[in-house]
């Protein structure tokens, strides 16, 4: 079987949960939700394209392996914003902030991110792809929209050296080798503070790892992407194996 995999590396990344309050927290790894959208503004596909969202979300599925979760950093947060007011739209940033000020309100959240993650994600097709893995590699090696990891203050530190592989497993796929990030995979390990394990999750079959079921656990999770502009979303199975890592 024929899979599409790429590396994500930066400085900084967050991949949203479930938000309650002012608490914005991140998971440790990316989520179909944000693999989705980096897939999107690579193939230049706007948030108002409902359509063709679809059409990519119904194309492909995803596994992750994760190398480093990253370490944990939490930033408190604060912003102003503006009164409701239904006489006026605010197109801009710079709009928001022309308020009279007894008319901005401040807000208070925290924020989580993940500092030095790495991970490994492969990309497959469906039998309702209308899109092809080449495609998909091409528009990541010339992106149409800036990508970023979970939020825009979180760039790419990396190539994301995307590449099609034949695997007879997910997590031979997922397994593939990547250039070190820096003179050599022991200066990786050493620097990015690997763990002893890597954890690999997928939707889909639980079958595609071709290892014993009793090793692997599932949960629910509610990002699947419905409707970008209201930020609608629903909920699917996500599997995770854990593996002891090769010295």
């Amino acid at each position: 079987m024929q899979y599409l995999v790429f590396r994500l590396y930066g400085p900084m990344a967050s991949w949203g949960e479930a938000a309650v309050g002012g608490d914005r927290p991140s998971a440790s790894h990316p989520g179909r939700s944000a693999v989705l959208g980096l897939l999107a503004a690579a193939l230049g596909i706007k948030r108002s394209e409902q359509a063709q969202l679809s059409t990519l979300y119904q194309s492909v599925q995803f596994a992750v392996k994760e190398y480093s979760a990253g370490v944990l950093v939490r930033d408190y947060h604060t912003a102003q914003v503006p009164s409701t007011d239904k006489k006026r739209l605010h197109r801009h940033r710079k709009s928001e902030l022309s308020a009279p000020g007894y008319k901005l309100n401040t807000v208070l959240s925290s924020r989580d991110y993940r500092s030095d993650g790495v991970w490994v994600v492969a990309i497959w097709l469906t039998d309702k792809a209308v899109v092809t893995l080449a495609e998909l590699a091409e528009a990541l090696l010339k992106p149409r929209f800036t990508l970023y990891l979970g939020r825009k203050s979180c760039p790419l530190a990396a190539p994301l050296s995307p590449k099609i592989v034949e695997a007879e497993s997910l997590q031979q796929a997922l397994d593939s080798d990547f250039s070190p990030l820096l003179n050599s995979a022991e200066q990786d390990s050493s620097w990015l503070r690997y763990p002893k394990q890597s954890i690999y999750y997928w939707q889909g079959a639980v079958d595609l790892m071709q290892v014993p079921a009793a090793v692997i656990q599932s949960r629910q999770l509610w990002d699947e992407p419905g409707d970008r502009l209201k930020w609608q979303f629903s909920s699917r199975i996500e599997h995770q194996l854990t593996v002891n890592r090769e010295r």
